[in-house]
């Protein structure tokens, strides 16, 4: 049978859970992810950008694994429009999670523009994991105004403590926010074609970083997802084929 990677669908009737528990875990959540927005803009002011791009990056962007891969390519030289364009796709996940979430969430329509801003990694694991729409909603709120107010909070701590800290490379500060996102990522990946995904994707982009430029490899790895349900597509025909064959 075909691997079930599919969330369960979060109802009105399911199982209660208190609200103290649900804001808890909203803000160990955003608190510890929060915290990261120094790394990112000790990183940015390090890669060359001004304490002010740095903060309207922070401001309109608000998706720290893309924030990390534009100022990453740029800090190695990579041509502006390629490091957008990896930062561009990478950050394309978050209107694949808004999707999902616009069923659970069903928020009104007035609030839509701002709660779409805040459809992140972070936002959309803890609503994904409560058991009624009441605590999904909760949870994304908590989850997301915590995580704006500290992240924008503490990128501008970091951008303005760049030239205090000195060789920003030295102390690998670029590595936390790809650190961090690895950390949520992990869990989340249940079956086999998620972690097949995820290794093909490790592999095209460490194994091409050497040999493109900045930015590139990113795309690149991108490609480990069509060539995974492709394979996968073809596994379970060939499957449903063997069966009609012999339905023993």
């Amino acid at each position: 049978m075909a691997e079930q990677t599919a969330p369960p669908v979060i109802r009105d009737g399911a199982p209660a859970r208190p609200d103290a528990a649900v804001v808890r875990d909203a803000l160990g959540v955003g608190v510890a992810v929060g915290l990261s927005g120094f790394a990112f803009g000790v990183t940015s002011a390090g890669s060359g950008l001004t304490v002010l791009q740095t903060c309207v990056l922070s401001l309109l962007v608000f998706t720290g694994a893309s924030q990390f891969a534009l100022v990453g390519a740029l800090a190695a030289g990579g041509n502006p429009f390629t490091a957008a364009a990896g930062a561009f796709f990478l950050g394309t996940r978050n209107a694949f999670y808004g999707l999902r979430l616009s069923q659970l969430l069903a928020v009104p329509k007035a609030f839509r523009p701002f709660a779409a801003h805040w459809v992140i990694d972070e936002t959309a694991a803890v609503a994904l994991a409560q058991p009624s729409r009441r605590a999904a909603r909760l949870g994304f709120t908590v989850t997301g105004l915590t995580l704006y107010v500290l992240w924008n909070a503490t990128t501008l701590l970091g951008a303005l403590g760049a030239e205090a800290i000195g060789d920003t490379a030295a102390w690998g500060l670029d590595a936390a926010g790809p650190a961090v996102f690895l950390a949520l990522l992990a869990p989340m990946l249940k079956s086999a074609t998620e972690r097949a995904t995820a290794a093909i994707a490790v592999l095209l982009g460490l194994g091409l970083l050497p040999v493109l430029p900045a930015g590139i490899p990113v795309l690149a790895a991108a490609l480990a997802a069509p060539a995974v349900l492709w394979a996968h597509g073809r596994r379970t025909a060939s499957v449903a084929r063997a069966r009609e064959k012999d339905p023993r």
